[in-house]
C-alpha cells in the first residue's frame, strides 16, 4: 500500500525505542551522548557487514558503469526533491530566507533544469539549505536524546528516529502509486548516496581509527548535538522562536 514504507519505519522506530527503555549499558568511560554504545556497536557491525557484502560493491559498479554527467544528474534530481522538503521545514522553523531560497531552487531547477537533473540554481548562486523534520523538532526545543544506530539506515538519534516517518512522508517518491517506480527510486537513491561516500570510506578504512566513534562524532557534530540533553541543537541556528505563554 501507499504508506507501507512509512508504517515500516514507524514500526522500526517503536522497536528501537522499546530497546532503549529496556536499559542502558553504561560504564566509567561511557560517552554521555551514547549510553547504548554496546547495542549501537552491534548494529554498526551488522550494517558494516551489509555494506561490505552488498552496498559498496554495487556502488563501485554504479560508479564504473555510469559516466560522471549521468551520476551528477541523478544526484541533482534527488537534491531537488530534498530542497522541496527543506522549504517546508524552513517554513515550520520560521526561517524565511531559507524557505524562500529553497522554494526558488526547486522552481528554477524543475522548470529550467529538466525536472531537477541540472542544478541551475547553484549556478545562479541560490544557496542550498539542508533541513528535515528532526531539525525542525530541535528548532522547537525537542532534545536529540541518545545517539542511536539504526539497522541499515545508520547513524541517528532518538529525536531523528522519531522524525523518520514524517521525513519519509515528505519525500515525494513515497507518494508514487507505482510500487516498482517507488522502490526503484529508493534503491537508486541509496546506491547514489553510497557511491558519493566511496572515497571517504576508503580513507577511513585505511586510517588507524575507531570507525564507530569517528562516525558517531561526525554525525552528532553535523546534527548539532553537543550533549545528551540536546543543547546547541543547531550550530548555525538563530535563537528558537519564543513560545506562547
Amino acid at each position: 500500500m501507499k504508506f507501507s514504507f512509512v508504517r515500516t519505519r514507524t514500526a522500526l522506530a517503536g522497536v528501537l525505542v522499546l530497546a532503549l527503555l529496556g536499559g542502558c549499558a553504561t560504564g566509567p568511560n561511557a560517552d554521555p551522548r551514547d549510553p547504548l554504545e554496546p547495542f549501537n556497536r552491534s548494529i554498526y557491525s551488522f550494517n558494516e557487514g551489509v555494506d561490505r557484502a552488498v552496498l559498496k560493491p554495487v556502488a563501485q559498479v554504479y560508479n564504473d558503469a555510469l559516466p560522471s554527467p549521468v551520476r551528477t544528474g541523478v544526484r541533482n534530481f534527488f537534491n531537488n526533491l530534498a530542497d522541496a522538503w527543506t522549504a517546508v521545514n524552513a517554513v515550520l522553523q520560521l526561517r524565511g530566507q531559507a524557505a524562500v531560497e529553497s522554494f526558488f531552487r526547486v522552481q528554477v531547477n524543475t522548470v529550467f533544469g529538466l525536472g531537477g537533473l541540472i542544478d541551475i540554481a547553484s549556478d545562479a548562486d541560490i544557496p542550498r539549505h539542508r533541513e528535515d523534520f528532526g531539525k525542525t523538532l530541535g528548532r522547537w526545543g525537542v532534545p536529540t536524546g541518545p545517539y542511536l544506530v539504526l539497522p541499515l539506515l545508520g547513524p541517528s538519534t532518538i529525536r531523528d528516529t522519531a522524525a523518520l516517518p514524517v521525513d519519509t512522508w515528505g519525500n515525494p517518491v513515497s507518494h508514487l502509486d507505482d510500487h516498482g517506480a517507488r522502490y526503484g527510486l529508493y534503491g537508486l537513491r541509496i546506491i547514489d548516496a553510497r557511491a558519493q561516500l566511496l572515497r571517504a570510506s576508503n580513507v577511513l578504512e585505511e586510517a588507524a581509527l575507531d570507525k564507530y566513534s569517528f562516525t558517531r562524532d561526525i554525525y552528532l557534530q553535523l546534527r548539532g548535538a553537543k550533549d545528551y540533553n540536546g543543547q546547541a541543537e543547531d550550530p548555525d541556528a538563530q535563537p528558537a522562536p519564543a513560545r506562547a505563554q
